[in-house]
């Protein structure tokens, strides 16, 4: 979920293979918001193109796809950008048969996932997209047990501010740990709206991205939004 209209560089894309698999990506793109764009609409055509090739097995190993995906969309980046363009990007792989993420998170804000035994964080592992052509990330593992839920934000949304507070990532977690939701949609619109009532106005400092991953706690499907 984008607040408002768009006035920077975050993008967010998805994709679902099968019954049983979801790829999805938040972005960051660094510097003005028209060559961000371009620079956007390239990186979703390459992850519609490769994600289903990577993916394409039963078997496949998901975290090797993930990382192979990774380092595709770090060279499309700098392609796209004729040369350096720092782009903090979340790219994960969920599979509802084993109920786990399979992530890197190239210098991104850190998801948080909420289960039954707490709110935990999702944090950095590797350097951000866009900055070198053979930089590697290892995809990480986490569980999602029913009910669990992870959200990915970006650092506008963070960075909202109420006078010289900011939101920060510990209001996050305390938003996620209170949510009531029955969908990811709600669960976007929920922390959002913590995020409104902190500031008092609606954020135009910087993009405001909510993306959300729900696991039903007994439905078999998962929900993204």
């Amino acid at each position: 979920m984008y607040h408002g209209t768009r006035l920077a560089g975050d993008f967010y894309d998805m994709m679902a293979l099968g019954d049983s698999r979801f790829i999805f990506l938040l972005i960051d793109i660094a510097g003005d918001k028209d060559s961000g764009l371009a620079i956007a609409a390239t990186i979703q055509d390459e992850f519609r193109a490769r994600t289903p090739e990577l993916f394409r097995d039963e078997d496949v190993n998901e975290a090797e796809a993930v990382s192979e995906l990774t380092l595709h969309l770090n060279r499309v980046i700098l392609d796209a950008a004729g040369g350096v363009r720092c782009t903090p990007a979340f790219i994960a792989s969920y599979n509802e048969n084993l109920g786990v993420v399979f992530y890197c998170n190239a210098g991104h804000t850190p998801g948080t996932l909420r289960d039954s035994a707490g709110v935990w964080e999702l944090g950095a592992t590797g350097l951000p997209l866009g900055l070198f052509s053979h930089a590697i990330h290892d995809a990480q593992v986490s569980t999602l047990e029913q009910g669990a839920a992870l959200i990915l934000v970006s650092k506008g949304l963070i960075e909202s501010r109420a006078g010289r507070k900011e939101y920060g990532l510990e209001r996050v977690k305390q938003a996620l740990k209170d949510a009531r939701c029955a969908s990811a949609q709600d669960l976007c619109a929920q922390v959002m709206e913590s995020v409104y009532q902190f500031t008092g106005k609606p954020p135009r400092h910087d993009d405001v991205t909510t993306l959300a991953l729900l696991r039903a706690a007994k439905a078999k499907a998962a929900q993204i939004g």
